[in-house]
């Protein structure tokens, strides 16, 4: 039964992040695929269980639906002496997932502070 729950969550999060069917022909490829359906079985679960206590009523699925609006970008700065700035911002959430944080005791954490490159450098 736990196995069937590892591959629904494993198919659910494929699904969430529209990735393709991948069929494996070197061992590696296998043990990553087992490492990120375990992977989304324990976020499956732990939001589950967070849902649970909290904010009874929600799945994990909704959940992860309504924080996807959340996005991380990098804004690359050019200055005038050849470097660039890169800052990565969050974005800010809508009221309505700012609740659901709440609910389920999270916060964003907050936004990195900027950082400086010199010519020929890239951030990543």
């Amino acid at each position: 039964m736990l196995l069937t729950r590892i591959e629904q969550a494993f198919k659910d999060l494929k699904g969430s992040l529209s990735i393709r069917p991948i069929w494996h022909q070197w061992e590696r490829r296998i043990n990553a695929h087992i490492f990120v359906s375990f992977l989304a079985f324990c976020l499956h679960t732990t939001l589950r269980n967070l849902a649970r206590g909290r904010a009874g009523g929600l799945t994990s699925e909704a959940i992860l639906e309504k924080l996807s609006g959340i996005h991380m970008i990098d804004v690359h700065l050019p200055t005038t002496d050849g470097r660039h700035i890169v800052m990565s911002r969050y974005t800010q959430p809508e009221k309505d997932v700012l609740l659901l944080l709440a609910q389920l005791g999270m916060t964003l954490p907050e936004q990195p502070p900027p950082k400086v490159y010199a010519s020929g450098q890239i951030g990543l």
